[in-house]
């Protein structure tokens, strides 16, 4: 006889029994076999590692990671009807340990009473904190289930390298157009599951602008038919229009805490230092239509102008500081033209990096000689006791020769003919580079014994001053 249910149980079946009846289109479109699976050739097509092991029954513990929308519960699913394993899932969101437990003992009794093995499917996967984590691994390790973990995140920040190990990892693909297209074409034909009974017809238009916004999500796609489908109603046409009002409002894809995040924001910083302003401005609206906060671009963009223009374009980091100054003044959306006066200018302006590498090196160097004592010559002497003692003596004022430049040594003698910076050769840099050439020139004729009858003519200023005069504490 079997156990009596309890009135909760009973209730949770007849809830369950109700929403099977009023399923979403596309859980009701759900493929229910291999072929019918849309897109992730990569992964599936005839031949591939994962459909072989899914077709031979030899599918172990795997991670699906990928955007929502891009199959990875329906696989999750197939997995378990093609490997015949009973399906049991678990919310990382709304579950925890002792759910776990459960479905742990009723894995063991079914493979006790040869009942078949159990796969354990984890939506979410990486919401799952560090011991709901490790209560999985033994479970996974003994073979009592099969994990199959879905997440949009990336595996490797989110998951235990414990249980990373254990499992493959398979990156699924946002659907293409074609892909979703297809999938929509479907769902009007089925008369079984979808909405082939309603009659509906849709226009080559309306479908092509369904697939494009989905942003490759084939249940974005399917919901918004949906929508339309009861807009227009039995024998409808679905027209631009009508696809335009069941969408409502589209929001990009741009998870401001996740790694979708931190891709776009690479993206922006690499199209500025790629030097190329179409997709600097593409990347920095898909942020801005995401709800990104613009202080975090102008925080990218300040950084890119010093690491990557540096001295190429000094103006470059007095805009970036500049147009963040003027977005606060103005607000939103008043602030967005200097944000893409600034894009539009960093994308353009020459670039170097000699600023970055030069940091690099200097630091690098301050640590292998921590202790190297400041020459006495550059030394200030404010007491006696440390004129005495040879601090300031032959310090040359620059300011003394009309070219505001006398050769002396300025580094530790450890690091005497060390260079960190060498100029770009770009922009205000051309510039810099002649001005260092003369000096090293001059350096080396008064090293010479040359005189000033042979000394070189000081370059053409074509970018800006000769340097900066020594502070007045250092005169005398």
């Amino acid at each position: 006889m079997p156990p009596r249910r309890r009135p909760s149980d009973q209730a949770d079946a007849s809830l369950f029994t109700a929403a099977a009846g009023a399923q979403p289109l596309a859980a009701r479109m759900r493929p229910r076999t291999l072929d019918e699976f849309v897109g992730q050739e990569q992964l599936l097509a005839p031949g591939k590692p994962l459909r072989k092991a899914i077709e031979g029954g030899t599918v172990g513990s795997v991670i699906f990671w990928g955007p929502p929308g891009s199959g990875k519960t329906t696989l999750a699913h197939l997995i378990a009807s093609a490997t015949r394993r009973t399906f049991v899932p678990f919310s990382a969101v709304s579950e925890g340990v002792p759910r776990l437990r459960e479905i742990f003992a009723g894995a063991r009794a079914r493979i006790a009473s040869g009942g078949g093995l159990t796969v354990l499917f984890v939506d979410e996967i990486h919401r799952l904190n560090k011991a709901q984590q490790d209560s999985l691994l033994p479970a996974v390790e003994q073979g009592t289930v099969t994990l199959i973990g879905a997440t949009t995140e990336n595996p490797s920040f989110e998951i235990n390298g414990a249980l990373l190990s254990r499992a493959r990892v398979f990156v699924l693909r946002p659907l293409d157009g074609d892909d979703v297209a297809r999938v929509v074409r479907r769902a009007l034909a089925d008369g079984e599951r979808g909405l082939g009974a309603l009659g509906l017809t849709i226009e080559d238009d309306a479908l092509a602008l369904l697939a494009a916004e989905a942003d490759g999500d084939a249940r974005r796609a399917l919901t918004v038919l949906e929508a339309a489908a009861d807009y227009v109603g039995a024998g409808g046409r679905i027209t631009v229009e009508v696809a335009r009002e069941a969408m409502q409002l589209r929001f990009a894809r741009h998870d401001k805490s996740g790694e979708e995040h931190f891709n776009i924001l690479s993206a922006y910083h690499k199209s500025l230092r790629g030097s190329d302003p179409q997709g600097a401005l593409y990347w920095m609206a898909r942020m801005l239509e995401g709800g990104e906060d613009p202080m975090t671009i102008f925080r990218r963009a300040i950084a890119m102008a010093a690491e990557d223009i540096g001295l190429a374009d000094p103006e470059a980091l007095k805009l970036a500081v500049a147009a963040r100054d003027a977005f606060h003044m103005l607000g939103a959306p008043e602030g967005y033209l200097p944000l893409s006066e600034m894009t539009i200018y960093l994308a353009t302006a020459p670039k170097s990096n000699s600023a970055k590498v030069a940091l690099d090196a200097a630091l690098e160097a301050a640590r292998e000689t921590p202790a190297a004592p400041v020459p006495l010559h550059i030394r200030n002497a404010p007491t006696k006791l440390m004129k005495d003692l040879g601090y300031h003596a032959g310090y040359r004022y620059a300011h003394d020769s009309a070219d505001a430049y006398l050769p002396q040594v300025y580094l530790p003698d450890e690091l005497r003919d060390a260079t960190f910076y060498s100029p770009g050769a770009f922009g205000f840099e051309r510039d810099v580079a002649k001005r260092m050439a003369w000096w090293d020139s001059l350096r080396r004729r008064a090293e010479s014994g040359g005189g000033e009858e042979d000394a070189p003519s000081p370059p053409p200023r074509e970018g800006g001053g000769d340097g900066a005069a020594e502070p007045a504490e250092e005169a005398g």
